[in-house]
């Protein structure tokens, strides 16, 4: 299986979603990365989708960054072009989050988006 490593990608990851992605990852040894996709669904039309997973296609972009790889299908990374994955900690609670620069909508909860 060959993937396509990314040394310059259209997905950034932070450094914070980073160190949380490596601490998620080193607590599941039988996972070795986080897959973001997007879905059809959600209050804006879109959704983004996050599992821990252990396989990777031919054609997933893969992103490793301090330790951490994310993988991201290529239909998923059509509308996922020049987002940043990040990692918020603060008094709302904890969550991944994705900042899209091709959505024109999205819900309060930051999961579901619309082009």
């Amino acid at each position: 299986m060959s993937e396509v490593l990314a040394t310059t990608t259209p997905v950034t990851v932070s450094d914070a979603a980073a160190r949380r992605i490596l601490s998620i990852l080193q607590k599941t040894p039988s996972e070795n990365a986080l897959r973001i996709s997007v879905e059809g669904g959600g209050c804006s039309g879109f959704s983004y989708k996050f599992n821990l997973t252990h396989d990777s296609e031919a054609d997933d972009l893969v992103i490793e960054k301090d330790g951490a790889r994310v993988v991201i299908d290529q239909t998923s990374l059509a509308y996922l072009d020049g987002s940043v994955v990040d990692f918020v900690d603060d008094l709302m609670g904890q969550s991944f989050q994705i900042r899209n620069p091709n959505a024109v909508a999205s819900c309060g909860c930051g999961t579901s988006f619309s082009i």
